[in-house]
């Protein structure tokens, strides 16, 4: 009852949001009328405003992404900041004379490693012009702390804290649930290390995964610890110790230890501001947001006949033409273009995948091997790319990562779930089926698979891996046999990638630009556009305005029982043999 009692309070809750949200949609377009209608000004002695307290960093966003600033957040929507967005301002910031210094609010951002990594950097080449960067907030997560730790000076509220205790990662196990619920799952794969089917079978994990996830969390955190210690000036064997033993458990502690300079409150960070801009106890202080000064900056060789594109590839890959996943049609159809226009130079693709189905990684696969033919192919790795996501990357010139990018897991999957005793027994359906030959019921759910069709799966699932092993070998001119010694489904970090040959350097997109303007003997004289063309930023809130609500609404609702529905849910993405990573991984 408790169940169902829930799913009628979404219901109710979605039928109340529906009403809501017309209401809501013109209060929305009075707010950007309002705002849109100012004219950008950038005054002498003013500071950037990095607010990325509670924001979900993604590659990139909109170039007209709305910042609700003074009014506030009218929706309870989580939003997120563009890497790409960052950057840019951060560089316009750099070099513009107006700008002293960068107020940055890092506290509980939602990041990854390698993408904090790639705004570290640009914040430390921002710091070479001799410019402050002053970080302020209430509590730092360990990923805020992370990329706050790279300002000349860190405040803190003095009743807050910092989560500076190591990475972990946890995996949610659904063997007790399907159990329960009358589901049997079947498996199919290659590779011991090739994991992601472990949930479904297992109540915890095996062997080889909890090794893989060991080595490459490991190598994950020392790499934050190092950057943390070389930030602060504090010995690294120290910094290790604070980390390993939790040593700042209060505001006090992270003073005691030089991970925080000052505690205070946020109208004394105001003050120190003021002072830095040599301002009055009541002056405004000049501020600009990252959208609003990126605007400003200028796109260098516009006239250039040397084009390089950036093809931005997030999310899982799959079939189709979908939006906001790397959907085979329409990535494929986006390489072909930049093959095919004689303007662009080379192409840059920058991965941030988990992976996802392999027929659609073949088909994105083949455009590149047929682009590399062309000109120059470049793969810039993100946070992520591995599984399918490093099947696409396989065939590029060069390969680049960053050191904490999680790449490798080259092994492949199936999974199907016999449902028979749920219907029958729990739901009290019962099926029946007429067919003209032996296997035309294939993998009918409502019954146990035969061994025959168990054997054909399972032929299937090792002829699609010794493709997989054959497309890394010929893109990486390796042998296949040195290509399985690194497969098997494991996960690598990128410098642990680049020591196995997996990945040619350690760098960002920056880097990647850099290499490909070097192969096409550009020199200076480039343009980079990026791909595929970005929708305005009002139809990509109001597309995802009714999924958030619908989430925040299953969340209140269900609690901690929503992790599970929405794994469940995800099921039905696991469509054909999936070459994807061998967990969901997620580093707090």
């Amino acid at each position: 009852m408790k169940f169902l009692g829930n799913v009628l309070a979404v219901i109710v809750g979605l039928f109340v949001f529906s009403i809501l949200s017309v209401l809501l949609f013109f209060g929305l377009i009075g707010i950007i009328a309002a705002s849109t209608d100012k004219e950008v000004k950038l005054e002498s002695n003013t500071v950037l405003h990095l607010d990325l307290n509670g924001r979900t960093l993604v590659e990139r966003t909109s170039d007209d992404d709305f910042n609700f600033g003074a009014f506030g957040n009218p929706f309870g929507q989580d939003f997120s900041a563009g890497l790409l967005n960052l950057k840019k301002a951060i560089k316009e910031a750099k070099s513009n004379e107006n700008i002293k210094g960068i107020y940055l609010n890092t506290g509980l951002i939602f990041a990854g490693q390698a993408s904090l990594l790639e705004l570290r950097e640009v914040l430390e080449d921002f710091k070479s012009s001799g410019k402050f960067i002053l970080a302020y907030d209430e509590a730092y997560s360990e990923a805020g702390y992370y990329l706050a730790s790279v300002a000349d000076e860190i405040y803190m509220n003095s009743l807050g804290g910092i989560e500076f205790n190591g990475l972990s990662s946890e995996v949610i196990f659904l063997k007790g649930f399907f159990e329960k619920v009358g589901i049997q799952p079947e498996i199919f794969r290659v590779g011991e290390f090739k994991s992601g089917v472990e949930p479904y079978i297992l109540d915890k994990m095996s062997p080889e995964n909890r090794l893989q996830t060991q080595f490459f969390l490991d190598d994950i955190n020392q790499q934050m610890l190092q950057a943390v210690s070389q930030s602060r000036g504090i010995s690294f064997d120290s910094t290790v110790l604070i980390n390993n033993q939790m040593l700042v458990r209060d505001p006090e502690d992270a003073l005691e230890y030089q991970l925080v300079d000052k505690l205070a409150y946020e109208d004394q960070v105001h003050a120190a501001l003021r002072e830095k801009l040599g301002l009055e106890e009541d002056d405004e202080i000049p501020t600009i947001n990252a959208t609003k000064l990126g605007s400003l900056a200028k796109s260098k060789n516009l006239t250039s006949k040397n084009r390089i594109a950036v093809i931005i590839a997030e999310g899982e890959i799959t079939g189709g033409s979908a939006e906001g996943v790397i959907s085979s049609e329409k990535f494929a159809k986006e390489i072909r273009k930049a093959r095919k226009n004689e303007d662009i130079k080379a192409i840059i693709l920058r991965v941030n995948s988990p992976g996802g189905s392999v027929l659609a990684s073949e088909v994105i696969w083949r455009e590149m091997v047929e682009a590399k033919k062309a000109k120059p192919v470049i793969v810039s790795m993100g946070e992520v790319a591995a599984s399918g996501g490093y099947y696409i990357a396989a065939p590029a010139d060069v390969i680049l990562a960053q050191p904490n990018t999680i790449t490798g897991s080259i092994g492949i999957y199936g999974l199907w779930f016999n449902v028979q005793e749920l219907i029958n027994d729990k739901l009290g359906v019962t099926t029946d089926v007429v067919t003209t030959g032996e296997l035309s019921d294939f993998m009918n759910p409502s019954r146990p698979l035969a061994e025959v069709e168990r054997s054909i799966i399972q032929n299937q699932i090792e002829e699609g891996y010794e493709t997989f092993i054959t497309r890394v070998a010929e893109g990486r001119e390796m042998d296949p046999e040195a290509v399985k010694e690194v497969a098997s489904g494991r996960v690598w970090t990128g410098n642990q990638a680049k020591e196995r040959g997996l990945v040619d350097e350690i760098g960002g997109l920056d880097r990647a630009i850099e290499i490909a303007a070097e192969k096409i003997d550009a020199g200076e004289d480039y343009r980079v556009i990026y791909y595929p063309e970005q929708k305005p930023w009002f139809e990509t809130f109001m597309s995802d305005f009714g999924n958030n609500v619908k989430v925040k609404l299953l969340k209140s609702q269900f609690g901690e029982e929503y992790e599970i529905l929405r794994k469940v849910e995800s099921l039905k993405k696991y469509q054909g043999i999936q070459a994807r990573m061998p967990q969901e991984i997620q580093i707090k």
